[in-house]
């Protein structure tokens, strides 16, 4: 095994881990969310908030990627 220290400079991905996974973070949720729009509407109103709870999700999870990447441009 290597030491720590030589391991240090190496990442798996080249952005980091964050935008790999909220990229996999939003596409689950928007796969939820159109999992969920079927039930929804044939359902009562209530059922309808899944769905708008997990775009939303989707949205944020996307937003935070895109801030990460510009973030990472800057430096």
């Amino acid at each position: 095994m290597a030491p720590e220290s030589s391991r240090d400079d190496r990442s798996v991905f080249a952005n980091g881990f964050a935008v790999p996974i909220t990229g996999l973070l939003s596409v689950l949720f928007a796969l939820l969310a159109g999992m969920s729009v079927f039930p929804a509407l044939s359902g009562s109103l209530g059922d309808l908030a899944l769905p708008v709870v997990f775009a939303a999700s989707s949205i944020v999870c996307f937003r935070l990627r895109q801030r990460y990447l510009a973030a990472r441009e800057s430096n």
